[in-house]
């Protein structure tokens, strides 16, 4: 489905660290990165698992969001993605490459931190596609604090949690009325939900509470024919790692598979749990971690 039909020894399909040192201001770009990532721009071929689908991927400009986005459009499905103010180069990109797939891609800005605008957010969804179909919570912030705690300020803690809960709490909230019987909701948890790094307390924390809220919303909307799950990925290379920890050299070598992740082996992933091939899969948290152990 998504990458080339000849067997990939998963080791070596990808680069491996060590990696040229690189530092980047929050949030960060694709472009500078060394090796840049794969989004699957020449890998993914679709097998219309999503045709018609409309659907909403915040965090939608670069890395995981990305991969998402190119993989759901060239599965036959139209896509609104969020993005901050100075991201907008890297969501046009991503916006060309939904409509090279020959779908419908709008863009938009939102701070996710802030509830009227995740309100504005789903009411130009229902006005742009009439429905949402699926909703990605995708979205995040960390950074690294390697003094730990006495270091994490207030201002940065309020950011983490109101862009990793908040944000997601209120779009599920507001997109429920719009999204019908055989849709779905698909959040990103992480690795650090249950193996967090000290120097990520506050983010892992959050990946923590992501697990909780996607098995007890699944069973709140069960009834109603609407599934919820997530994705934990592993260390993946995006634009959040130059821009966010100190030292990217060996970042991902600690993973069994010895790299990271690039974001092309994560969209399949969301890909089959927004189709109707998952349809008996709710509550579920489907981990990508490169082989890390969890409980």
């Amino acid at each position: 489905m998504t990458r080339s039909e000849q067997p990939q020894d998963p080791n070596r399909n990808h680069p491996r660290p060590d990696f040229p040192e690189q530092d980047q201001e929050h949030p960060g770009w694709t472009g500078p990165m060394d090796p840049p990532p794969d989004h699957g721009e020449d890998s993914y071929r679709g097998s219309d698992l999503l045709t018609d689908r409309k659907t909403v991927i915040t965090g939608g400009d670069s890395g995981i969001g990305r991969a998402v986005a190119l993989a759901f459009a060239r599965e036959g499905a139209d896509v609104l993605l969020t993005h901050l103010p100075e991201e907008e180069e890297e969501a046009r990109e991503t916006a060309r490459l939904v409509e090279e797939a020959g779908r419908t891609a709008v863009t938009l800005v939102c701070d996710i931190r802030d509830e009227k605008q995740c309100r504005a957010l789903v009411e130009r969804a229902v006005s742009e596609f009439g429905r949402i179909d699926v909703l990605v919570n995708n979205a995040a912030y960390q950074m690294s604090q390697p003094d730990g705690i006495a270091a994490i300020s207030t201002e940065q803690f309020d950011r983490v949690v109101r862009t990793n809960l908040y944000g997601m709490f209120w779009l599920c909230k507001s997109a429920l009325p719009h999204i019908p019987a055989g849709g779905s909701i698909i959040n990103t948890t992480s690795v650090q939900a249950y193996k967090p790094s000290p120097h990520l307390l506050d983010y892992a924390m959050t990946k923590g509470a992501i697990v909780t809220f996607t098995q007890g919303l699944a069973q709140m909307l069960a009834p109603d024919g609407i599934r919820v799950n997530a994705v934990a990925p592993g260390p993946v290379w995006t634009p959040l790692i130059p821009a966010t920890l100190p030292d990217t050299k060996e970042f991902g070598k600690q993973s069994p598979l010895g790299r990271p992740a690039q974001p092309a082996e994560m969209a399949p992933a969301y890909v089959f749990l927004a189709s109707a091939n998952a349809s008996f899969i709710t509550g579920e948290i489907m981990n990508a971690t490169g082989g890390t152990p969890l409980p």
